[in-house]
């Protein structure tokens, strides 16, 4: 079993920045790839990014590539989400994942475990 815990949300104005970070336990010997998803109201879980089992590869949905960056720290069991130039429509819960593969991720499968989420409001 593995347990993710998202901190870092909060409320910010549009042109931004925030970083979320996601601390997993229990079985975290570096078997899997980390990932965040988000949430908006009224809307399906969507995929952000993802992160390979040893960091060297790292995917983005194209609606943040360029603006959001993730990061991996196996030593700490820790993965982080820059997110900058944030928009209105980068408002969401955001959810830390673990999984198979980031390739996987990237469509939504594969995913073993869910963090509780952390809220991301962007003010206009």
């Amino acid at each position: 079993q593995v347990q993710l815990v998202e901190s870092g949300g909060g409320l910010v104005q549009t042109g931004g920045s925030l970083r979320v970070s996601c601390v997993a336990s229990g079985r975290t010997d570096g078997s899997y790839a980390l990932g965040w998803f988000r949430q908006a109201p009224g809307k399906g879980r969507e995929f952000v990014a993802a992160i390979s089992r040893s960091g060297a590869s790292t995917s983005y949905a194209d609606s943040v590539k360029g603006r959001f960056a993730i990061s991996r720290d196996n030593a700490k069991n820790t993965v982080s989400l820059q997110m900058n130039s944030l928009k209105p429509e980068d408002t969401a819960v955001y959810y830390c994942a673990a999984g198979r593969t980031a390739q996987a991720m990237v469509v939504s499968q594969g995913i073993d475990y869910w963090g509780q989420g952390t809220q991301v409001t962007v003010s206009s």
